[in-house]
């Protein structure tokens, strides 16, 4: 199969099979045609030569990467789009079919008589999910599912794909989901396809051994070649009959040098810093802010250092950006202070309000119509610059309205590096990037001297770049971990009871003689015998609180219900204890 577009080759004479079950995950830099190659595969679009085949009967299901902007209806009549349409369905039929959407909804915690329209980008491409799953496909398609989704959806996206027992075909840039989902690797690059049976971590040390054992090819190969171009040089011996076939591999030589592909480079990044600031960053006291009598903080204190990375984690609508305002000293709150240090000159990464022209070429929206920039007190020309975030010096020179989500946040990272800056504030510039780019980006912000302040729904991003976590936990309460989004969850659960085992008291010879017998009482036995019970049953109630505790929603509801969960908790702990140590000391008198 070969595709095309505008001159630029993504797919030369490929091939490509995938067998039933089998749960792949398509990898590449942007651009290099994944999405393209997914359109293939579900007839939306047809390549420029080659077959595709599928197998007669087989039921394709799709969620793409943008989200339509005509759809309309209940989040049930939506989801029920995608079932399997049939003529003269019986009425039965139809009934299972619905259960089963009600079910999937469920799922994915999805509630039925909402209107699409009304509901978050994150929600939209639930709902879009739901109606791919309600079909009961045998290929799922996605592409780029986790965007836009907070971690407590990608949490419930995991548990349900892993579950999904049809082939699964997807893109994502969320390092963590394709570690946990994939057990295929399909790389797109240099317009070849590579197949790698196996998992993402696997796939990375394979992957990085055979790029060492290429380079290390072209090596000896160019060393070779600049041999025998100083042989030909040298003129009539080249030219005799016994001599004929090294002529012959020498031209063959520069055939193969002339073909080879060269791989596309990475991105080279450079932060802009200004002069340090003070030791103190920032400091928040007592604050507290709500909207429409919706509390978003309640008496929330932080001190930020220099040189600290702070991630802030919370669902969709917690009011992250908020707080990002609040520390800024942008928004005002309803109580409490922010105080900042000396010195600060913060850049604010923020792919929702940062004002791009769409009909201003990529370089003018950078450099604002001049031919130069100055980064870290370097004159460039722009075209250079732009040149080390990947766009061609045709790419800089087009529209803005032309460019993809991926390459709209590398520009949004070009225009930011510009500005010199000791605190950075990034308000999730993970989305739509390549990995490749993410990687770059987490290597850059590891070798920032300033401030940083993170908003993210990338675990691997946070467990990479942070030194410590704010996480907004329900009913305005916002807590301060120590470490990333690991930390973050071993720091969260609760440490397990565990339960000691009996006193096991060896038998002794009665005495001759001696003071009165200490054996248990008639009640004390009675005592005994029904202590294991009740232990079981505080243990079992002790459970479903932590669980209740624990579920991501615990703090939604009402303060006053969070107070007698967790107080009941406490007076578990004290009577469980009391147990078992009454336990132990009765088991080991009935001797």
């Amino acid at each position: 199969m070969s595709m095309g577009f505008g001159g630029h080759l993504l797919f030369d004479q490929v091939t490509l099979h995938v067998e039933a079950g089998e749960r792949a995950c398509l990898v590449g830099r942007n651009g290099e045609g994944k999405s393209t190659l997914l359109n293939i595969i579900n007839h939306t679009v047809v390549p420029d030569e080659g077959e595709i085949y599928r197998q007669p009967g087989l039921r394709i299901a799709s969620l793409a990467q943008e989200i339509p902007s005509d759809i309309t209806g209940s989040v049930f009549e939506i989801s029920a789009a995608g079932l399997e349409k049939k003529p003269d369905t019986p009425d039965e039929e139809t009934w299972q079919q619905q259960a089963f959407v009600s079910k999937v909804l469920t799922q994915l915690k999805l509630d039925p008589n909402l209107r699409f329209e009304n509901l978050s980008t994150g929600l939209k491409r639930r709902v879009l999910l739901a109606r791919a799953l309600a079909g009961s496909p045998d290929v799922l398609l996605l592409d780029e599912p986790t965007n836009h989704m907070d971690i407590e959806s990608i949490d419930l996206i995991e548990t349900i794909l892993s579950k999904f027992t049809g082939t699964l075909i997807f893109v994502t840039h969320d390092r963590c989901f394709l570690g946990k989902i994939a057990t295929r690797i399909i790389e797109i690059d240099i317009a070849k396809i590579t197949s790698w049976a196996c998992d993402y971590n696997t796939y990375l040390a394979r992957k990085a051994a055979l790029v060492a054992d290429e380079e290390e090819y072209h090596h000896q190969f160019d060393k070779k070649l600049a041999i025998e171009e100083t042989w030909i040089r040298q003129g009539i011996r080249a030219r005799r009959t016994r001599d004929e076939g090294r002529v012959r591999a020498l031209l063959k030589m520069r055939e193969e040098r002339q073909n080879r592909r060269t791989r596309p480079g990475s991105a080279k990044m450079e932060l802009q810093e200004a002069e340090r600031t003070g030791k103190l960053v920032l400091k928040a006291k007592g604050l507290s802010f709500a909207y429409d009598e919706k509390s978003v903080l309640k008496d929330f204190s932080v001190t930020v250092m220099r040189g600290d990375r702070v991630g802030i984690i919370g669902p969709n609508g917690s009011g992250k950006t908020t707080l990002l305002g609040l520390l800024l000293q942008n928004v005002v709150p309803d109580e409490g202070s922010v105080r900042h240090g000396v010195n600060l000159e913060v850049s604010y990464f923020d792919q929702t309000r940062e004002q791009l022209d769409e009909e201003r070429t990529v370089s003018d929206n950078v450099a604002n119509g001049s031919d130069f920039v100055t980064v870290n007190g370097r004159r460039r020309h722009i075209i250079g610059y732009l040149k080390d975030f990947l766009f061609s010096p045709d790419r800089a020179r087009s529209p803005l309205k032309t460019l993809s989500g991926g390459e709209r946040n590398r520009l949004l990272l070009a225009r930011l590096f510009t500005r010199p800056a000791n605190v950075l504030v990034m308000d999730e510039p993970t989305n739509d990037l390549d990995i490749q780019t993410l990687e770059l980006l987490e290597e850059l912000l590891l070798e920032y001297k300033g401030t940083l302040l993170l908003v993210s729904h990338d675990r691997a991003f946070l467990n990479n770049v942070v030194t410590s976590t704010l996480v907004f936990e329900g009913d305005g309460k916002i807590a301060e971990y120590i470490g990333g989004y690991d930390d973050w969850q071993r720091q969260k659960k609760p440490a397990p009871i565990l339960k000691p085992a009996p006193v096991k008291v060896r038998e002794k010879k009665k005495p001759a003689s001696g003071p009165p017998s200490n054996k248990l009482g008639y009640m004390e036995k009675r005592e005994l015998d029904a202590l294991p019970q009740q232990i079981e049953s505080m243990e079992i109630e002790q459970a479903d609180l932590f669980e209740k505790m624990s579920a991501p929603d615990f703090y939604k509801t009402e303060g006053q219900a969070i107070t007698q969960i967790k107080a009941r908790q406490e007076e578990l702990e004290s009577l469980l204890e009391a147990a078992y140590k009454r336990w132990e000391d009765l088991e080991s008198r009935d001797v």
